[in-house]
């Protein structure tokens, strides 16, 4: 038996590589193309799909808002059209007030008066009603009916002089104006 010889590593070299032929890489080449266009075509097609997602969140938020807003204002408006009934209610308790007996059982009455005309006030409170501040304020037709004008020399023109009945706002919608007096 003769001792076979082994191979080297050397001879168990890299495989020879042939070139391609001309037709197979312009196929591969086109091929390249293609798919870089696809590629392209699927990526604004993506950017699309991500603008048309984002434009309708977008809708949706302002959607929700305008609904949130409405619903504010259905509340606001069935709650001002409720407690308008009961203004002159409140005028007539203050009106009585400020002629209140100071001595004897009408001050005791006048007291449970006080304290009915405290407790309407609280409710109109709960309900998000504010009184709206005019005493020595600028004249605003917006919040004010403006009942007379007078001469004050204390007063600038157009300064408000003095509250003849109070006025009522919730949130911005003005329930009832201020009546007052301006100065001229």
């Amino acid at each position: 038996m003769t001792p076979r010889k082994q191979k080297s590593s050397s001879a168990q070299a890299e495989p020879k590589t042939q070139p391609i032929p001309a037709e197979y890489e312009a196929a591969a080449s086109l091929e390249l193309e293609a798919l870089k266009a696809e590629l392209e075509t699927a990526r604004q097609k993506a950017d699309e799909n991500l603008d048309g997602w984002q434009r309708s969140m977008a809708e949706f938020s302002n959607y929700r808002r305008r609904v949130e807003r409405d619903q504010t204002q259905s509340a606001q408006a069935a709650t001002a059209n409720a407690v308008r009934r009961y203004l002159d209610v409140a005028d007539d308790l203050e009106r009585a007030l400020r002629n209140r007996p100071q001595e004897g059982e009408g001050a005791r009455w006048a007291e449970g008066i006080e304290l009915v005309y405290r407790k309407l006030l609280a409710a109109f409170e709960a309900d998000g009603l504010e009184m709206i501040q005019a005493e020595g304020q600028p004249f605003d037709p917006n919040c004010h009916e403006g009942i007379s004008q007078e001469d004050s020399p204390e007063h600038a023109s157009g300064e408000i002089i003095g509250v003849v009945q109070a006025g009522y706002r919730i949130g911005e919608r003005v329930v009832r104006p201020v009546r007052v007096r301006v100065a001229r």
